[in-house]
């Protein structure tokens, strides 16, 4: 078995690989390191690109795209490693990029996955949208940042630079035990894409085991380079998403006060998109929701599930009040101003 896979999910990305490929190789030497690559079904010359010019790259073909869920847990059944990490093929990593991290988990047994500091690689003093300096949660389901709440993003001035434990680590680079992907379930396949690293993160804290953000490791994420942040597809996926990541994993004492106030709050949302002549991302909200009805039965099994493992019920890093209030009425932009109050 070797020590580390870096294993990067391509869907017709032959442009991302050209682009970015060179620094995963260039700073992926070290010895017990491999480097893969699990191509999702791709229609362009991704496959005959790589095997022209990177012989040593391992590669896993699918026969069609199974989504980011899909396409990793099929690929990550094929390799044997003590960690994997989850690289998007839109990612510039840096010199000893793997390092700080593998030697802060071979440390610390408790730590079941990690992420460096994410930054924009348009604009590489700001952090980055996907994951910036660590994921965190509100009470209702909204994720966000330390470096990005919301909509907006801060410059990386040196205010994120001690490792810290957060609630979920970002897919577009996620290091992970193995061992622990596997025991918890992998990916959930029914997210396809979006939020379903922030559902493995839940149910691995559920579990007791920690989460973290190393900054002595950086990367530069171009984002969006599947689905624009425009789609209505992206949109419908993280309406659905969030549904299916609450009804999972929240602990009984606050599963029906918090999903009703969702449904509330995504009605809003939807007639806010229609006001605005937005019908396509209207209907999206609208689908998400019929999606999620018609799979509560499927759901309710792997609540179950999750409930009978779980072992931990309140985490540290859950915002306890609303991240949308904070942002939307008390007009808070960035991490460390957020009310001390809302972490007790």
């Amino acid at each position: 078995m070797i020590k580390v896979a870096v294993v990067i999910l391509n869907w017709n990305g032959r442009a991302f690989l050209e682009r970015f490929l060179p620094s995963v190789v260039k700073n992926s030497k070290d010895a017990g390191v491999e480097v893969w690559v699990a191509d999702n079904g791709s229609t362009d010359d991704s496959i005959f690109f790589l095997k022209e010019n990177y012989k040593t790259i391992k590669i896993v073909e699918f026969d069609k795209n199974y989504g980011f869920t899909g396409g990793y847990n099929r690929a990550l059944k094929e390799i044997k490693a003590e960690y994997y990490v989850l690289l998007n093929s839109d990612i510039e990593v840096t010199e000893n990029w793997l390092n700080p991290i593998i030697y802060f988990m071979d440390g610390h047994k408790d730590v079941a996955a990690a992420m460096p500091k994410l930054l924009s690689y348009d604009d590489k003093n700001s952090f980055e949208y996907a994951g910036a300096a660590g994921g965190f949660i509100d009470k209702l389901g909204y994720p966000f940042c330390r470096g990005r709440i919301l909509s907006e993003l801060e410059k990386d001035e040196g205010q994120y630079e001690e490792a810290t434990e957060i609630f979920w680590a970002t897919g577009a680079c996620l290091f992970i035990r193995s061992d622990l992907f596997h025991k918890t379930g992998g990916l959930d396949d029914d997210f396809f894409a979006h939020m379903e690293e922030i559902d493995l993160c839940w149910r691995l804290k559920n579990q007791g085991h920690k989460i973290m953000y190393i900054p002595q490791s950086r990367v530069y994420h171009v984002g969006g380079g599947t689905l624009p942040n425009d789609n209505p597809k992206k949109l419908f996926l993280n309406y659905r998403n969030n549904l299916y990541l609450l009804y999972k994993n929240l602990p009984k004492e606050h599963f029906l006060y918090v999903l009703f106030f969702r449904m509330v709050l995504d009605g809003i949302s939807a007639i806010m998109y229609l006001l605005q002549g937005k019908g396509s991302f209207f209907m999206s909200v609208i689908k998400a929701h019929f999606a999620f009805y018609s799979t509560l039965g499927t759901f309710k099994k792997k609540r179950n599930e999750i409930a009978a493992s779980r072992t931990v019920t309140s985490h540290n890093e859950m915002f306890k009040k609303s991240i949308v209030f904070s942002f939307f009425i008390q007009k808070t932009r960035k991490f460390s101003t957020l009310n001390s109050k809302g972490w007790k």
